[in-house]
């Protein structure tokens, strides 16, 4: 007995150790997928509750936002200083993932989601609070390529791209609950006596969720996803790139705070530290001899054009409540409930574009040609929005929710699309490195596009230019995508029976 129960126990290590392998398909893979979609709405939810507590101290004017001069810009500044750490672990969380694991990488993103929206809620002051976001965004940036990576590496390929679709839903539930719940938790610690407080409580409740998803995902990779993990060697390199890069951040912010800079000169100085970084990767990439694979011009242009999907993503997700509370002249509450319509379509949209995606693979059709029509019905709706809150007649929140949803549905279905088209120009062994060079470049669109249009809402009284600017850097990605040469799906991976 006991003989046969240790065959029993080798033969079922050996086929976990299987399915982990580079480009084995994992079964069952749903399960994979409910995992990871998990990840994504708990480390979503981590990262949206910025935007609504900061217009929850705006209109309150409490905290250290609301007594500001510029409110609207600083708070745009707090949201670009977490997405400039965010940005500068991309490519490394992908390389580190592809060198120690992309399960390892998961889970150290979500434990120092965990423990970093935890402090966040503790800081007392500006600045303070601005450095919790920072590491922050440092831990939770290595999150992105390596699920990518995971679902790709462990999906049929006739079902890639919708995988891919599916668990990115994470992203809208998580955007979603961000949204609504914030205000939610925040009324609820001010019944419970917490005050000018009470914005602390959304960051206590949204860390414990990202602790219990963290504890499912190790236990489910440990017992589907090839045994034992070791986490300190990846942990130990993510905090050895992490410090300097932690410092350079928060010491601009300071130096900024006490030599009283405008807020544009900051966001500048962050856009020159993240152009230099991406020039430094970009160099040891070329000379590490990767660059024909990850620097091609086919790829760099998927690269510039995803910068339009961040600063979209990033405007509609930190400002949409803003934006609705201002142009309806609505109760907090009420804009959190309108702008998550534009959220929860990714629930829809991010399945539908992977679906769509997969079927033109298989009946010969082009994904381009998806990203194309995405990108185009977007950009009209999105100016069709900017048009409707620039002023004159008060819009109705059905109309602002309706746009918002509808617009959605076009952005949402057009990621999953991107990253599939991603997926297949790079070797299966560079894909970790290649989605975190798409998500290093494209960030540039995130650290931006909180600031930019503060910037532009505090100069102009409206938020129809930060609107406009939105769409026309959309309309340019429409373009570049017109210049990329689709690769065939990657058939040499297995698939199951």
């Amino acid at each position: 007995m006991a003989t046969g129960s240790h065959d029993s126990d080798t033969a079922r290590n050996e086929q976990l150790l299987d399915e982990g392998r580079e480009g084995h398909p994992l079964s069952p893979y749903k399960a994979l997928w409910a995992v990871l979609l998990l990840g994504w709405v708990v480390s979503y939810a981590d990262r949206t509750l910025t935007g609504p507590v900061i217009a929850w101290m705006i209109q309150n004017k409490a905290g250290f936002i609301g007594d500001a001069a510029n409110p609207a810009t600083l708070g745009g500044l707090v949201g670009s200083m977490f997405f400039l750490g965010y940005m500068l672990t991309q490519y490394p969380g992908g390389r580190l993932g592809d060198r120690f694991g992309h399960r390892e990488m998961i889970i150290v993103s979500l434990l120092a989601a965990c423990v970093l929206t935890i402090v966040s809620g503790l800081m007392a002051g500006l600045v303070a609070f601005v450095a919790a976001r920072v590491l922050t965004g440092l831990g939770e940036g290595v999150f992105y390529s390596n699920d990518r990576t995971l679902i790709i590496n462990h999906t049929p390929v006739a079902k890639r791209t919708l995988g891919l679709g599916i668990v990115i839903a994470g992203l809208s539930i998580g955007l979603t609950v961000g949204i609504i719940f914030t205000p939610i938790l925040i009324g609820w610690g001010a019944s419970l006596g917490m005050g000018g407080e009470a914005w602390r409580m959304p960051f206590f409740v949204f860390a414990a969720f990202t602790f219990v998803v963290a504890v499912i995902a190790y236990v489910f990779f440990r017992s589907k996803l090839g045994g034992a993990m070791r986490l300190g060697p990846p942990l130990l390199r993510l905090i050895l790139f992490s410090a300097p890069t932690f410092l350079v951040i928060v010491a601009l912010f300071l130096v900024a705070e006490t030599f009283r800079w405008p807020e544009w000169l900051t966001a500048s100085v962050a856009s020159v530290i993240a152009l230099i970084y991406i020039v430094i990767i970009v160099r040891s990439v070329k000379r590490s001899g990767r660059g024909p694979a990850l620097l091609n011009r086919n790829i760099w242009l998927v690269y510039l054009a995803y910068i339009a999907i961040l600063w979209n993503l990033w405007f509609f997700s930190f400002w949409s409540v803003q934006i609705v509370r201002e142009a309806a002249q609505s109760s907090l509450l009420a804009a959190a409930l309108t702008a998550a319509f534009n959220a929860g379509a990714g629930i829809l949209g991010f399945p539908a574009g992977g679906w769509l995606a997969d079927r033109a693979v298989r009946t010969g059709g082009s994904r381009k040609k998806l990203a194309l029509i995405c990108t185009g019905v977007y950009s009209v709706l999105v100016l069709i929005f900017g048009w409707s809150v620039s002023g004159g007649e008060r819009p109705s929140l059905a109309l602002l929710g309706l746009l918002l949803f509808s617009s959605g549905l076009f952005f949402n279905a057009l990621q999953p699309i991107v990253q599939g088209m991603t997926g297949d120009m790079v070797p299966a062994s560079e894909r970790g490195s290649a989605f975190g060079m798409l998500n290093l470049v494209s960030e540039i669109g995130a650290v931006l596009s909180p600031v930019v249009s503060g910037i532009l809402r505090d100069a102009t009284g409206s938020w129809a230019p930060g609107v406009f600017v939105a769409a026309g850097i959309m309309i340019v990605s429409f373009f570049l995508y017109l210049g990329v040469r689709e690769a065939p799906a990657h058939h040499e991976d297995p698939i199951p029976a």
